[in-house]
């Protein structure tokens, strides 16, 4: 009687840790390879501005430096991967989890950061703006 109630008490047990431990451990889902991305119109973006654009699961920044010159880089940080954002006056991308600071190169200028943004080609085709990794 004890092995019967002890098997049942254990199957139990098991029948609700195992929901909980897959929840909090995932299986791990291949993301999808994205080599461009459509990241709108010319138009949108003012000289001396940024803005966040998907890329593939993770996020981008698009910056218009001036009318003729665009830049883009991953947006998530060498050091902790939080996400990073263009600061207009400073004329740099900062990010705010511990104060590392990028040039628009996206080299290390200050801060933690070991190395520097994944960099991102930019192709303007008519209107639209395409960002591209580099081969």
């Amino acid at each position: 009687m004890n092995w019967l109630l002890g098997g049942g008490f254990t199957g139990s047990v098991l029948s609700f840790l195992y929901p909980v431990l897959r929840f909090v451990n995932p299986p791990a889902v291949p993301e999808a390879s994205v080599n461009e991305v459509n990241a709108g119109k010319v138009a949108e973006l003012k000289p001396n501005s940024a803005k966040m654009v998907k890329f593939g699961a993770r996020p981008a920044l698009l910056i218009r430096v001036n009318e003729t010159e665009w830049r883009a880089f991953s947006a998530i940080c060498t050091h902790l991967n939080c996400t990073v954002q263009f600061h207009e006056a400073k004329h740099q991308i900062w990010c705010a989890c511990h104060n590392g600071l990028y040039d628009l190169n996206g080299q290390v200028v200050s801060g933690p950061p070991p190395k520097p943004l994944e960099e991102f080609a930019v192709h303007i085709r008519g209107e639209e703006i395409v960002i591209a990794r580099r081969a």
